[in-house]
């Protein structure tokens, strides 16, 4: 079975807002599922975003146009956003 999701972005994690039309959005390093919720966050649907939470699945969002970002990935690091 999985320990957690990877979703893949074309931003480096997730963001107070879409750092593609704001650039004064800040990156979160780790967010908590209620708060993805709470603020509507764009991660992914609500309703999955509530699904990871009751199974205790974490999501780790990363960027994949980065050069070497999905080697990284494979090799363990952690990087983006980590929503738990």
């Amino acid at each position: 079975s999985a320990d957690r999701v990877v979703l893949l972005s074309d931003v480096d994690g997730l963001y107070t807002a879409d750092p593609k039309l704001d650039p004064s959005a800040t990156k979160y390093e780790r967010v908590g599922f209620d708060e993805v919720l709470n603020k509507k966050l764009a991660v992914m649907d609500a309703t999955a975003i509530a699904l990871c939470r009751d199974c205790k699945m974490p999501i780790r969002i990363y960027n994949m146009t980065a050069p070497g970002e999905l080697k990284r990935l494979m090799c363990g690091e952690e990087l983006g956003t980590l929503v738990s």
